[in-house]
């Protein structure tokens, strides 16, 4: 939905030209920002060689093609607000991209050729036939596509055979989409939440004319969500994560037999996976307190073999058709990079981006602090050389709310650390990788719950002497945007400032006018609409508490953001502007967030600057 692009009459974020009068420390935290990165390339399976991958090369954050075989790389998109959303076909020939408006994330796919189209020729859209909107997931096969749409009228899934029409084979009130495409193209596991509950999905698996073969449910606050079919042809083994224990962990269900195997690994913290290319085993990703670690699981004799990653955090993990581990990792010291180990243990980097290296920065400490809820896991960092004694601290709060700080590798983080901040990552309860149970403990009073732990941890941290209780910042983007609101109107003893990038501000507002999987998500975490439960969305919205904010606020809104969309912002800060409260904003023309590398410094100099001014430093 489109938003109110009104001139906004607000304070201006101010933009500073530099950060630091030391010429290498400018320069330093600006080569973190503009050093090209890569994600983990994506082969086609019928053609290895040929690969598509996410850079931001030239500036901003597009589609790659890599031909291995020639070790060729071409820029495959090339927009203004840049692309993320891609996929290349089974035979290596066609690579299909989401074209959205403006980071606004509605539109439709598009196809080109592998090798390039004529450089004044438009992408054909990939499926004619179907409606613009939000992806809902794509099963893209040799002769069969599935691809599912979500728009205000709920969730669409169409099926495209050997070049004809596409046809629904599915359609829905409720979000849903596309989960997986059988190797064989003959079923299709969609995940939907008819049930009323988005965050916890059921699967269902549908033939190619949208009769169900088989259906999935572990009832009421138990999610499963499909990893994917068997690699091999006929093998209708279709790969689940479940969580029937309080954790994420892994089943195989075979969907022709209707049987299931739950796969038993002994190991704390939570489980996903991928198929090795022979359907043999499975490459097992092991998340336990904000770090990551990778194993191999034999399906046959049920054997566990740790494969030897360094210690940090795993970004993406694919096995090669000769059973090379290709994966993504850094850690909060560490650049990203994509290796490659071998089945004779030796490794080595895969893709080594072009241009200068991201200078390094410093490692995360783990914190665990009790709270009314249990035990919060935090990590915390000091700059290089800081004096011992408390230093100001900025609480970084994440979005998601179901994510989590790990140790991994972040220009941003550095740049704080760089000016002289402490760092505090809270994995609050509504994170992920903690259970079950912490993740929907926030559930029927989400905000508030979170701010709890906030707290916590913010008491511990001044009682050991580590932060400046005078000189403390709440901050943080999508639901870390919203927390830093609600925690500068619910807590304002505890904070200098406040730093919210595109947050909820007015849930009510929010509801009204953001992307429809959004307010199913809304439903699920309330527990009902604001119809039905406008008091409790109202206890957990900042806007309730704008009266009480008393330091000043920095906040960063997307002109097109289908999340956080920016009339709700708009209301948020029209309270401010009635009060004597100091207040500056920064809008942007994109979504929500931004893959302009250039955008991103700035907003990162923005923020910077802004907490410093007004904290004296």
């Amino acid at each position: 939905m489109r938003q109110d692009h009104s001139v906004s009459n607000h304070p201006p974020a101010e933009v500073p030209d530099t950060l630091f009068a030391d010429a290498d420390a400018e320069s330093r935290w600006r080569a973190r920002f503009t050093a090209a990165r890569v994600s983990l390339p994506h082969w086609a399976r019928d053609a290895p060689d040929r690969n598509i991958y996410i850079s931001n090369a030239s500036g901003v954050f597009e589609i790659y093609a890599w031909d291995r075989a020639t070790d060729t790389h071409r820029q495959v998109t090339d927009r203004p607000n840049g692309t993320y959303n891609g996929v290349i076909s089974p035979d290596g020939e066609a690579i299909w991209w989401f074209r959205d408006s403006d980071g606004d994330e509605f539109g439709n796919w598009v196809a080109e050729p592998f090798a390039g189209r004529p450089h004044d020729d438009e992408p054909a859209p990939a499926m004619p036939a179907s409606v613009p909107g939000y992806p809902a997931g794509l099963g893209l096969g040799r002769s069969v596509t599935a691809l599912g749409v979500s728009n205000d009228d709920g969730t669409t899934v169409y099926v495209a055979k050997g070049g004809a029409p596409a046809e629904v084979i599915y359609q829905d009130e409720h979000d849903g989409g596309v989960a997986a495409l059988s190797r064989d193209e003959t079923l299709v596991a969609i995940e939907h939440s008819e049930h009323g509950d988005n965050r916890h999905p059921a699967l269902r698996v549908l033939t190619l004319t949208g009769e169900k073969v088989a259906e999935k449910w572990d009832g009421e606050g138990k999610g499963l969500d499909a990893v994917g079919f068997s690699p091999v042809a006929g093998d209708q083994r279709l790969l689940v994560q479940h969580e029937r224990r309080g954790r994420e962990e892994l089943l195989v269900w075979d969907v022709t037999a209707d049987t299931e195997t739950e796969l038993t690994i002994d190991l704390p913290g939570e489980l996903t996976a991928d198929w090795y290319p022979d359907g043999s085993a499975l490459v097992v990703v092991h998340t336990h307190e904000a770090r990551n670690t990778v194993y191999r699981f034999d399906l046959g004799d049920q054997g566990l073999t740790k494969l030897n990653t360094p210690p940090g955090t795993i970004g993406s993990v694919d096995v090669r058709p000769d059973h090379t581990v290709e994966y993504s990792w850094s850690n909060a010291a560490r650049p990203g990079v994509v290796r490659a180990l071998h089945t004779d243990g030796t490794e080595r980097v895969l893709l080594e981006p072009p241009g200068h290296k991201a200078p390094p920065s410093v490692e995360l400490q783990d914190v665990f602090v009790p709270s009314e809820g249990g035990q919060v896991h935090a990590l915390y960092a000091r700059p290089a050389g800081a004096p011992d004694g408390p230093l100001p601290t900025i609480f970084s709060l994440h979005g998601g709310p179901h994510s989590q700080d790990e140790d991994r590798f972040s220009a941003y983080r550095a740049v704080w650390l760089d000016a002289g901040f402490a760092i505090m990552h809270v994995n609050y309860r509504g994170s992920s990788g903690y259970g079950s149970q912490w993740r929907d403990a926030i559930e029927g009073r989400p905000g508030l719950t979170e701010l709890a732990d906030v707290a916590a941890v913010h008491s511990w941290a001044v009682d050991k002497g580590l932060a400046d209780p005078a000189k403390c910042v709440v901050n943080g983007a999508s639901w870390g945007g919203y927390l830093s609101l609600l925690a500068l109107g619910t807590q304002p003893q505890l904070w200098a400032a406040g730093v919210a990038g595109v947050p909820v501000a007015d849930y009510l507002a929010a509801y009204e006018d953001e992307m429809e999987p959004l307010r199913a998500f809304d439903r699920a975490l309330f527990g009902g609409s604001p119809d039905e439960l406008r008091d409790r969305y109202v206890e957990c919205s900042p806007i309730t508490y704008v009266d009480r904010v008393r330091v000043p606020v920095l906040v960063v809104a997307g002109e097109n953001d289908p999340r956080c969309p920016i009339r709700q912002i708009e209301n948020y800060l029209a309270r401010l502007a009635d009060r004597d409260s100091p207040y500056e904003v920064y809008r942007y023309d994109a979504g929500h967030g931004s893959l302009v590398v250039a955008e991103t410094i700035k907003q990162t100099a923005i923020e910077v600057h802004f907490v410093r001014r007004h904290l004296g430093l």
